[in-house]
């Protein structure tokens, strides 16, 4: 059967609601025709110039990004900047952009609480609840460990589950963990919320310098485990969520993620080798 656009935008309503959006984001249908029937759909972190390029290497006329391609109001499109020369191609191309954002952020099953589950947390609840708290909206989230972990055996964990080399950590990291608060993205302003809520460790991103200093000083330890690390596990479950409900709606269209989405971020330590 035909699947067009604005069936997708239906169905990541049903898993992410796009009323839980906050006020400032912009979600939705960002570029594109609603009544454009998909020939495949393409899911990534952020909206790039490569992403575009793969999105057409693949057959995919629509994309899905968590990052908003659009974000703040545009003055002007330059053709000659990456942002312009992006819009460009994906009009030039027919190719639609969906922003699922803080909506997929706040979403019951969303971006804080995969990476919950991916560390192996129980009992998670929003660290930051929307009004209608029976719904387990919200966002972030704080949960458990059945057992408690030692420091090094947290560390190496959440290591493996971002795929970083390294971490930075402000405050004391406790010698056992049980109660981790989490936040993907930039979290920075959740910090104090984490503590009150009984965290022994925040792992979140974006962390201000102020909220470090605060940190130690109140022997809170907060990991900063990058805005790119602690979102992009999240891109694997809506990918699986959006194939699911196309196995139920009976689509036959592929339902892909990025594969040459990369971290933003080099890691370079003293032994670097120009």
């Amino acid at each position: 059967m035909a699947v067009i656009v604005k069936d997708i935008l239906e169905k990541l309503n049903l898993e992410a609601p796009f009323n839980l959006a906050e006020s400032w984001d912009n979600v939705g249908l960002l570029v594109g025709n609603p009544d454009q029937e998909v020939t495949g759909l393409l899911a990534g972190l952020d909206p790039t110039n490569n992403l575009v390029n793969e999105a057409l290497t693949k057959g995919c006329n629509t994309i899905v990004t968590h990052h908003p391609v659009i974000f703040k109001p545009l003055s002007t499109i330059n053709t000659s900047s990456p942002e312009g020369k992006l819009l460009e191609k994906a009009l030039s191309n027919k190719i639609a952009i969906i922003g699922c954002h803080t909506n997929f952020d706040s979403a019951a099953e969303g971006v804080s609480n995969f990476l919950g589950q991916q560390l192996g947390l129980d009992d998670m609840r929003p660290l930051i609840p929307t009004e209608d708290d029976s719904a387990r909206t919200g966002l972030g989230t704080i949960g458990k460990f059945i057992t408690p972990l030692s420091a090094k055996e947290f560390l190496q964990r959440t290591l493996n589950t971002l795929q970083l080399p390294g971490v930075q950590v402000t405050g004391d990291l406790p010698h056992e963990i049980s109660t981790v608060a989490i936040c993907g993205g930039s979290g920075s302003d959740f910090a104090l919320s984490a503590k009150k809520c009984g965290a022994d460790v925040y792992l979140s991103a974006e962390i201000k310098h102020s909220t470090a200093i605060w940190a130690m000083e109140n022997k809170f330890c907060i990991i900063d485990g990058t805005h790119y690390a602690t979102e992009k596990p999240a891109i694997s479950l809506l990918v699986q969520k959006l194939q699911n409900l196309s196995k139920l709606a009976g689509w036959s269209i592929d339902i892909l993620q990025s594969t040459d989405e990369r971290h933003p971020f080099t890691f370079m330590d003293k032994n670097y080798q120009p």
